[in-house]
């Protein structure tokens, strides 16, 4: 997994960073295998027990071990406790992790000691907020609004320009209501450094349309990036 880079000039294209693609939510080997070949970075599996895309730690490292060794598989959670992520990523063999509730900042600080790529979800609308950014010790922050029953984002869209400032100072992931109408528009709106994508590519809840798939990732592709995330 590769370390964070510094932002890239502004002045050209030339250069720069693609905008980097994740597609979460993934519950079967050949569509993860699908998306990695249609250009995705990453690919998110959830481990949270009231997501209609909950995989086991098994089904999961099936996944990982189908993908190419340059496309990282990350593993998402809610609350978890600092053992249990551990135990799941060492299960799963992941390498990085996504926490996507109010994990105190110590989980994160130690995950990070453990050789983590760790992402930390901050909401627009709710708690933990862009503003608190700077208690926790993340690789990357995963942005969205915070709306809805589910701890993600719940298939809604919001005003992606409101995280235009913090994209400036920290490495960001866009999501939240993407889907391949609306990518390019997102990623003008908050030039982020990669984008985060599940329902709006979706056949159905843990099934992906590849073909979704892959007109969201030529939306993105010629939108420049300051930093690489994923490897």
């Amino acid at each position: 997994m590769s370390l964070i880079e510094p932002k890239r000039s502004t002045a050209s294209l030339e250069g720069r960073e693609t905008v980097q693609v994740k597609v979460c939510g993934l519950t079967r080997v050949d569509e993860a295998v699908a998306c990695a070949r249609a250009g995705a970075h990453a690919v998110g599996c959830v481990f949270y027990a009231k997501s209609p895309r909950s995989v086991t730690a098994a089904a999961a490292r099936e996944i990982r071990r189908a993908l190419p060794p340059e496309v990282a598989c990350v593993g998402v959670f809610v609350d978890e406790p600092f053992e249990g992520v551990m135990a799941t990523a060492s299960q799963a063999g992941l390498t990085a992790v996504q926490l996507h509730g109010n994990e105190p900042p110590e989980v994160v600080e130690r995950l990070c000691r453990e050789g983590l790529l760790v992402i930390k979800a901050l909401f627009a609308d709710r708690t933990p907020g862009l503003d608190e950014a700077s208690k926790y010790s993340a690789s990357a922050y995963l942005v969205e609004c915070g709306r809805g029953v589910l701890p993600g984002g719940n298939a809604q869209d919001w005003d992606w320009s409101r995280v235009g400032p913090f994209a400036e100072r920290c490495p960001l992931i866009l999501a939240g209501g993407l889907t391949p109408e609306n990518a390019a528009q997102a990623v003008s709106a908050a030039w982020p450094d990669a984008v985060d994508v599940s329902s709006g590519v979706e056949a159905g809840p843990g099934r992906k349309d590849i073909r979704k798939v892959e007109q969201f990732i030529v939306a993105v592709a010629t939108a420049g990036a300051r930093r690489r995330i994923f490897a």
